[in-house]
């Protein structure tokens, strides 16, 4: 809303300093600043309030050191994060852009069902929360919406580098670089030439035509990393402040990602992939990563809140989302490798204890518990030494994400 003010006020009364908002940057640190700000201070309002509606956790012994003295946290604080989230977000944000319509879609969808989620096992006193079929069919539902919108919208595009021999400098002496703007189901994977991997390839076999039927790669490729990624946030948010911190890295490391995407000169100098209209993403990303940042405030240990499904499975969505528009959803398994890592733990554990109680008459474990972070407190570590070295091996994982560009 602020960026059309200022931009009828510099068009009408070339109001000086409005000219600032049409700059993404300038936005974007905004936006960070406003989400922190909300999250940091009217958070604690948030949490007196919760408290007062008596939004207790209602914490299972699983035999965890300082376990009990968490039942009865205020939940659900995922709230927090989406508010701080979208407010700045209608304020300073193209409202009309593509990618910023499909965030907010994903920030109320998930929020939603996260929402009921943690109303069913506060309000209803059940344990079990929503059933995990309608978690599923929600993420499921999602990854459609999301996985259509960006195959079929006419905005969603991309501009690959031109030849450097039909690269020419036009009359207005700016160099042409890119070519026209086009549909394509290309994306970014390290390792492979020109770092890009085309998902329709995957068709060949069909023969003449084969990209027509594209679109059904794409969106179930799509809605695998939207539940994936949402469920392995999920499962991370198990000890204070392990999810907000983890995410907060991940969401910044996209950030740098989405400016560098949107930005023609950038895009060229670096040699990545030019995604029109993608810049704008990080007036979101920003601000989410200041929503994050700010409930981390009150999620450190000793959480004073903790943020529920309500906020759980909507970071995971928005982190899939926003690793799709932009291309970069192969790296996910590098850069959220800790959601990655939790997700797997969880699998592997049950999955071994079933065999063995097949063959053997009794289920053994890999883990003393999982999700993995569980194994570490079970094996005497505190949980801040834990989300801690956690987080270290997240700005690794961010690191490394970044040099796997150049890796070819």
């Amino acid at each position: 809303m602020l960026y059309y003010l200022f931009e009828y006020l510099e068009n009408q009364f070339n109001l000086p300093g409005a000219s600032l908002f049409q700059f993404i940057t300038f936005r974007a640190a905004m936006a960070f600043i406003v989400s922190l700000l909300i999250s940091s201070i009217y958070g604690k309002r948030i949490i007196n309030f919760l408290r007062k509606q008596q939004v207790g956790e209602t914490v299972r012994d699983l035999g965890l050191e300082g376990q009990a003295q968490k039942s009865g946290t205020p939940t659900m604080g995922g709230i927090i994060i989406i508010l701080a989230t979208l407010i700045p977000v209608i304020l300073l944000s193209k409202l009309e852009n593509i990618y910023i319509i499909i965030l907010l879609i994903t920030t109320v969808w998930m929020g939603f069902i996260g929402f009921l989620d943690d109303y069913i096992k506060v309000f209803k006193k059940d344990k079990g929360g929503l059933s995990g079929k309608f978690k599923v069919l929600g993420q499921v539902g999602l990854g459609l919406i999301v996985g259509s919108m960006l195959y079929f919208h006419p905005e969603v595009t991309i501009k690959e580098q031109l030849p450097v021999e039909q690269q020419i400098v036009q009359q207005n002496g700016k160099k042409k670089v890119f070519d026209k703007a086009v549909k394509s189901t290309k994306t970014t994977i390290p390792f492979f030439k020109n770092n890009e991997l085309d998902y329709s390839k995957a068709l060949t076999f069909l023969g003449k035509g084969y990209k027509k039927y594209a679109w059904v790669v794409f969106i179930f490729i799509v809605v695998f990393i939207v539940t994936g990624v949402s469920n392995g946030a999920n499962l991370t948010d198990g000890i204070d402040g392990l999810a907000a911190g983890s995410s907060a890295i991940i969401v910044v490391t996209l950030g740098v990602f989405a400016w560098v995407s949107g930005n023609i000169i950038f895009a060229d100098y670096l040699d990545v992939m030019y995604i029109p209209n993608s810049g704008e993403m990080t007036v979101y990303i920003l601000a989410f990563a200041g929503a994050l940042i700010g409930f981390l405030w009150y999620n450190t240990y000793p959480a004073q809140v903790f943020m529920g499904d309500t906020g759980s499975l909507t970071i995971g969505g928005i982190i899939a989302v926003i690793a799709i528009a932009i291309r970069k959803e192969l790296l996910l398994v590098v850069l959220a490798g800790i959601f990655v890592v939790e997700n797997l733990s969880v699998m592997l554990q049950v999955g071994y204890f079933k065999y063995t109680r097949k063959k053997f008459g009794e289920g053994r474990r890999i883990f003393k518990m999982s999700p993995l972070h569980h194994h570490y407190q079970k094996s005497g570590y505190h949980e801040s030494k834990i989300v801690v070295r956690f987080w270290i091996v997240g700005i690794l994982l961010a690191v490394f994400t970044i040099a796997t560009l150049k890796m070819r």
